[in-house]
């Protein structure tokens, strides 16, 4: 059922209740007004007629027929069209006259203000005096109730009327009322159901329909449409960054998983190798498997990086993700030569996961290449605030970079010939540089000797990001083109 016609039926039931509710309140006023009314009169006839019956009493008292029937006219006159009954004290009725059908059983025992007595269908007021003088005695007045009166009967009829009428007409008044009123609402049901789900949220720029309900739908709808798109190209993304993934593994390990094929037919081939041959094929085939998991782990990094989301980030103390960084590398390398100078506290906003990814990749690096033929790596890490970044200096005393190779050492599988790595490693250290919204460089060392590592990130301040709750714009280090 339409909403129009739901409001149309509600007001053609509810009008006319309350017609018939405002309807019964006014015939209950009429009613007490004229009831009022009706009182008042028979007050004032009762005091007009008290005289006469205490002359018709004293008459009948001392057996003046003659007297007593001039009496009881004039009684009868003076309560013009009520009924009169005159009653001795004894109980004797005196006169009964008057338009009065009640049963006189009926009529109250004693004096009383105005009471209704019902019978045979019809109400009446009755108004019962005491008599006073030398001859005591009552009397009744009696009279129609007003509410059989044709006034109140009147209004009765026209209530019942407009009750019958108001229930149509109310319906079909708000059926127009109510289909106008929809009119905003089957104009944004229909851009709806006419948008084209490529076009997405774009395509759906809702208008001002100047009523507030309406524009409040149109802005959910808005905002639906929009986070859809964002989980659309969240699902598209996260499609390409696994056959990235995919394509990136197969390309990879093919040497690897070729060389350990090798190895291992020549095993399979010769089983009476020499002790110090099969020696050599098993440590070929434990170096490739270490560099295919080494490989796959950082892929799979790599892409968890791509696919982060924004709540993955807090408010972190840098200082203390380097230090732990640093313990690590002095229990699996206690042969680096190895210096620090860390603050107690520099806060940022980030990614706990993805800084422990970078300082292990970048301090991991600098062991691998911060050292010369026959001597142990010598590493130098260094974390300060400069202005609004925290800036983080790692050096070694290896061979260096080239200034022309220098950006290229972030890109994905970029190495040296004689590098053990999987060529991953820094373009860790840029992905979640980048996802940090700061900067990472590769430079000489100090005096020109070795290379430096210089990562900048925003620092934290007044307790909020500088960028809450964005992300940045790059998110495709495992599905952009390597060369980009």
């Amino acid at each position: 059922m339409k909403l129009s016609t739901r409001i149309a039926l509600s007001v053609a039931v509810m009008v006319p209740l309350l017609v018939l509710g405002a309807g019964g309140l006014l015939l209950g006023l009429v009613n007490k007004d004229l009831r009022g009314q009706q009182d008042a009169r028979l007050r004032e006839r009762a005091a007009a007629v008290l005289p006469s019956a205490r002359a018709l009493l004293a008459a009948d008292h001392n057996g003046r027929p003659r007297a007593e029937q001039n009496q009881g006219r004039k009684v009868l006159g003076d309560a013009l069209d009520s009924g009169v009954r005159v009653t001795a004290a004894d109980g004797a009725v005196v006169l009964a006259g008057g338009p009065s059908p009640i049963d006189p059983a009926r009529l109250p025992g004693g004096p009383g203000g105005p009471v209704t007595v019902r019978e045979h269908g019809s109400a009446w007021r009755v108004l019962t005096v005491q008599v006073d003088g030398a001859v005591p005695g009552t009397l009744a007045l009696i009279a129609p109730a007003a509410a059989d009166g044709p006034q109140l009967a009147a209004v009765r009829r026209r209530v019942l009327l407009v009750t019958v009428l108001a229930a149509p007409v109310s319906g079909l008044l708000a059926l127009a009322l109510a289909d106008r009123a929809t009119l905003s609402t089957r104009r944004l049901s229909r851009r709806a159901v006419a948008l084209d789900p490529a076009a997405g949220a774009a395509a759906f720029a809702p208008g001002r329909s100047r009523i507030a309900e309406v524009d409040e739908l149109a802005t959910a709808i808005g905002t639906l449409l929009a986070r859809y798109d964002e989980q659309a190209a969240r699902t598209a993304h996260a499609l390409d960054t696994a056959r990235s993934f995919s394509s990136a593994a197969s390309h990879e390990l093919r040497t690897p998983l070729t060389s350990m094929r090798t190895d291992l037919d020549v095993l399979a081939a010769h089983p009476d190798l020499p002790p110090t041959e099969r020696a050599e094929v098993v440590r070929d085939l434990r170096a490739d498997h270490g560099r295919l998991e080494e490989l796959l782990t950082a892929l799979r990094t790599l892409a968890q990086g791509d696919l982060v989301e924004a709540s993955a980030f807090g408010p972190l103390d840098l200082a203390e993700l380097v230090e732990d960084a640093v313990g690590e590398l002095r229990r699996h390398h206690p042969e680096v030569l190895l210096t620090t100078d860390v603050p107690s506290e520099v806060r940022v906003y980030g990614w706990e996961g993805g800084l422990r990814i970078l300082l292990a990749n970048l301090l991991g690096n600098a062991v691998a290449h911060g050292h010369r033929p026959g001597e142990p790596s010598t590493v130098a890490v260094r974390l300060r605030a400069d202005g609004g970044a925290a800036v983080l200096f790692v050096d070694d005393l290896g061979p260096g970079i080239e200034p022309a190779l220098r950006q290229a050492v972030f890109t994905r599988f970029h190495r040296r010939p004689d590098s053990p790595g999987s060529g991953l490693g820094l373009t860790l250290v840029a992905q979640q540089t980048a996802l940090h919204r700061g900067t990472v460089t590769a430079g000489p060392g100090p005096g020109e000797l070795g290379t430096r590592f210089e990562v900048r990130l925003p620092l934290l301040r007044d307790g909020a990001s500088t960028v809450p709750g964005q992300m940045p714009s790059r998110r495709d280090w495992l599905t952009a083109d390597q060369g980009r």
